[in-house]
This record gives C-alpha cells, structure tokens and sequence, in this order.
C-alpha cells in the first residue's frame, strides 16, 4: 500500500472515531418515491476567467430558469413527493460576509418554499466541472485539495442550516458524482470526513452517501456502506444514464466524438434498424460545422459502436439487469430498498428537425427505467425540469410535456 494510501486510511478512520461519539440521532418517518431534480435553480455562473477566482455579482445568471412558486405548486400537484435541488458551490466558496450571508438566504427562502408546496427536499452540492477554479480537482478529489477544508466548512454550513427544517422533509447529499474510480480510498476518505461534519453540525438531518465513478451503478456497488451506517439517519444514492448511446444522443457536451452525430437511436433496441440510425446520424452531420476529417472520424466511430447496441437490443430486462445489481447490493448490506435513492435518470429530448419518433422511443425509456426502479422499490428522481432533459417543454411557456409525465406515472395538472 502506498503511503498516501495510508495517510488517506489513517484521516478516515478518525473521522470515523468522531462519527461513533456522536450522539444517536432521533427516529425520523422518512419517506419520498418520486422526485424531480430542479437544475439550475442555484447553478449556471457568472465567473470571471483566470487567474481570478471570484464571481461576478449577482454569481448566477439572470437568464436561466428559474422555478416560480407556481411550478412547485404543479409539481405536488402532478404527484411528485419530492426534489433533488443542485447547488453550484462555488459562489458560496468564493464570497464572504454580507454576500455569503445574501446566498445563504435565498436557499434558505427556496427550502421554504419548496416545503410549503408539501414537496420534501433532498439539497445536493454539485461542483461545476466546467469552471476554472471551483471544481472537484480543488474541492473533492481527495482531503489534502487545495479548498478541501473550506468545502467541508460550507457542508457543515449547509447542515446546520437544513437542521433548523423539519427533520422528515430535508436531506443533505454533500457530492454530486465524484470522479475517483470505483472503490478508490480517497472517495472514501473524502465522504466519510464531509457526512461526520454534517453529523456533528445537524446531528437529526438526513444525510446522502453515494460511490465514487460518477455515482454510476458500478460505484454504488463497489461502495462498502457500513462505516456510514454509524452516522444514521442515511440514505444511499445513485444515477443511471444507460446505455448512454440512447439516452445522451446528440449531446454536444459529451466528451467522446460519437455523441454529438448520434440521432434516431430507437428504445427498445429493436424498435428500428441500424440503417435507418446511420441514415439520420449522417443527416444530422450534414449540418455540423467541425471540419469533413473530424466528421468522418466521428461517423466511423458511431457506426461501430451502433453495430455492438443492434446486436444487442437493449430493452427493459437490461434496465432490469442493471438495477438488479443495486438490489443484490443492499440486501447484502441490509440496506432496505427505501434508503437507496436513484438520484438522476433520464434521456436528452430529440430534435425534431432530425427525427420525428424520438419523443415516443424517449417516453418509452423513461417509463421503463421508472417502472425498474419502482419494482425494486427504489425511490427516484428524474433529471430535470429544465432543459433539453426536462418535464416541460420549453422554459419559456413551461408547459408540461404529457408523455414525459405519463411515463413517470404521474398526472398532468
């Protein structure tokens, strides 16, 4: 073992001592099933370029979405129980004094509100990969990061103020999808030394764990939860985007070159052919402006991987497949289904300039990996109200898409 590995053994198992001093926390009736995520709320900045670190003011932008009290009114109203709202840390990081104390406030006004409306609140702090400074490579990647301590003091923070809620209607999740590798001790190390400060700080508040890889499946799975079980009440969560080829077709933020020529890809795998996804996918390359060289590379590339998903025809059982190796996990830890939320799941909406069956092959998707998580009885939360992933149609007139809300077995208000 490496001596840092070591060092990283050593800080966690003090952190860990801490956890077992703390008083035990009171029972608390918990209870969520279906949720939304609220993206960008608290998300989407005014930065300003490096070498400075600080942000312009208001940090956030003014053109975003926004969700007004009369959404979150819809939103109970359509069935949902339940929002999972990300926070950008950064600003909160960056300001001091009367500034920080403004932020502060007005998430603490939007706990109320959401509260109000009788939706239940899970609060996670969500780094923005993006930015030049105030991301995970200076916050979370291990606890000797540069802000490390100062992350750590906002989650305390953040804690403290959640404590002063009801305990049954908030939850803390400190870390939105951290990057170590499955398993990796530094995660471990990170998660452990954020949960025993939000203990400490809101010794009732209900607290959200996740595994390292992206919070992907194989993370969660590769996590061993029982050093976090001293710090109850506590939750488990993960995120499931599979198989990305499906769900993140046409993504221009995805790294790899397949995604952003990837169009008509059908679900169920067999609901089309692989000639009709590569006569769409060289449609949609017609327009794309990179040069004719990278645009050859990249439709190469997405004809051979589109032959191994026909070949395989990824339908419900291979959600099921996925899901399944959540649930073997918990029973294994003795952790009940309840207590092992699916943060995030969904699928980028189409363009309908390209292919006009996306929509019904989307809602298809959506529903099948709901009615999973809902058979294994895991609660849920879908990404996102907003944007090209969202409930509504568009942010502007913010009308709910119906076949979206039907395929999450909700109403339309």
């Amino acid at each position: 073992m490496r001596r840092r590995d070591l060092l990283l053994g050593t800080s966690a198992t003090l952190a860990l001592s801490t956890a077992t001093r703390i008083a035990p926390a009171q029972p608390i009736a918990w209870h969520i099933q279906r949720g939304v995520n609220l993206w960008p709320w608290f998300s989407l900045t005014h930065e300003f370029p490096a070498p400075r670190r600080d942000y312009d003011w208001p940090p956030f932008q003014t053109q975003r979405p926004v969700p007004t009290k009369q959404d979150l009114q819809r939103l109970a109203a359509a069935g949902f129980d339940f929002v999972r709202l990300p926070i950008d840390p950064g600003p909160f990081l960056s300001f001091t004094g009367e500034r920080r104390r403004q932020l502060i406030s007005a998430l603490t006004n939007a706990v109320s509100d959401i509260l109000s409306v009788g939706l239940t609140l899970v609060l996670n702090v969500q780094t923005n990969e993006a930015t030049h400074y105030w991301n995970s490579r200076v916050l979370t990647v291990s606890i000797s990061a540069a802000e490390f301590p100062a992350y750590r003091k906002l989650i305390g923070d953040l804690a403290e103020m959640l404590g002063e809620f009801p305990s049954n209607r908030v939850a803390l999740e400190p870390v939105n999808e951290p990057p170590q590798a499955c398993g990796a001790p530094e995660w471990v190390a990170v998660q452990r030394a954020l949960l025993t400060t939000a203990r400490t700080r809101a010794p009732n508040l209900m607290l959200v764990a996740t595994g390292s890889c992206g919070s992907m499946v194989s993370g969660l799975t590769a996590l061993d939860p029982r050093p976090f079980e001293v710090l109850a009440p506590i939750l488990y969560t993960f995120h499931f985007y599979e198989p990305y080829l499906f769900s993140h077709q046409g993504a221009p933020w995805m790294g790899e070159p397949v995604y952003r020529a990837l169009n008509d890809v059908p679900w169920p795998g067999d609901a089309g052919t692989l000639e009709e996804t590569l006569a769409a996918v060289r449609n949609r390359l017609r327009s794309d402006d990179r040069p004719q060289q990278v645009k050859a590379a990249a439709y190469a590339e997405t004809e051979k991987v589109l032959k191994v998903y026909f070949d395989a025809a990824p339908a419900r059982p291979f959600v099921d497949s996925y899901l399944q190796r959540v649930a073997d996990w918990g029973k294994h830890y003795g952790i009940a289904p309840a207590r092992i939320l699916m943060g995030e799941f969904g699928a980028l909406r189409s363009d309908d300039r390209y292919v006009a069956s996306g929509a019904k092959d989307r809602a298809r998707y959506v529903e099948d990996v709901r009615k999973s998580a809902e058979t294994f009885g895991f609660p849920w939360a879908f990404w996102n109200l907003f944007d090209g992933m969202g409930i509504v149609t568009d942010d502007v007139s913010r009308r709910f898409d119906a076949p979206i809300l039907e395929a999450l077995g909700v109403r339309v208000p």
